[in-house]
């Protein structure tokens, strides 16, 4: 696909991501260590070693960053900003410690709350998302190699798309490590009204690229998230024309919140 035109910050995210995503694949081929955060989840020298990298690649936007992996800015200072990026250097911890290459680097702009761009980069496969909010844009390139050039890659990219009227069958995104009890719930309800469903499993921000290029259905996420696990996968869906929806609110999932865990939330066409 040609005279794709992408700006700048999109183009730095991406870099960033492919750069990571090089990092992470050497550490991902070694006997590495894990260590448990004070929250309990995993970290290991995948997520510091990308989470340094990506900073050097965004730091020079002189666009604030809120990364999993950095000291987080208090709300005080956060709330004067207009824009930010939202990033998770290995979004899938726990897949990669499994190394099942179901895990992804996520790098979002939002700009007011709402993701702008967005970039998902799976360095198991070297399959790259990545998507312009503003313009309805959202695309798919399988790379050779971590080192691929933005006009290879603009070049070589697809169109993604989400699935047309519902099937008979709904297929319905669940999670590997994170199934919920409100999941099997609401999953038991589509069967209760005359739906046939098929449970499509995926790790990490994986589960919102399959709804956006048309491999599922619904994603429900009933369970917890962090902003920077969604942000970039938001935004490929948006995208698309798909809505990711606060079970508070029934709205859009909003960021750099002063709390920025996720509410529950559902993936799915508007």
């Amino acid at each position: 696909m040609t005279g794709i035109k992408i700006n700048n910050n999109l183009k730095t995210a991406i870099e960033a991501s492919l750069k990571a995503g090089e990092v992470i694949m050497q550490v991902y081929d070694t006997a590495f260590d894990v260590e448990l955060k004070a929250d309990k989840s995993p970290l290991t020298e995948a997520d510091k070693q990308a989470n340094d990298i990506i900073n050097t690649f965004l730091l020079p936007t002189k666009i604030p960053i809120i990364s999993e992996e950095n000291k987080q800015t208090d709300f005080s200072i956060r709330k004067s900003w207009n824009q930010c990026w939202v990033v998770d250097p290995v979004d899938g911890t726990k897949e990669f410690i499994k190394r099942n290459g179901e895990f992804t680097v996520n790098i979002a702009l939002v700009k007011d709350g709402k993701p702008e761009l967005g970039v998902i980069y799976v360095p198991a496969t070297k399959i790259l998302y990545f998507a312009d909010v503003t313009r309805h844009e959202a695309y798919k390139a399988i790379l050779e190699t971590h080192d691929s050039a933005i006009d290879e890659i603009l070049a070589s990219c697809t169109l993604l798309k989400p699935k047309g009227e519902h099937s008979a069958t709904v297929e319905v995104v669940g999670s590997r490590s994170h199934m919920s009890q409100e999941t099997v719930d609401y999953i038991d309800e589509l069967k209760e009204k005359g739906k046939a469903v098929e449970i499509v499993s995926k790790g990490s921000s994986l589960k919102f690229c399959l709804v956006a290029e048309g491999s599922a259905d619904v994603y429900p996420r009933f369970a917890p998230t962090m902003e920077w696990d969604t942000a970039a996968g938001q935004a490929i869906c948006n995208a698309v024309g798909l809505a990711v929806i606060s079970k508070d609110t029934n709205q859009s999932l909003l960021y750099n919140k002063e709390n920025l865990l996720n509410p529950w939330f559902l993936v799915a066409k508007p």
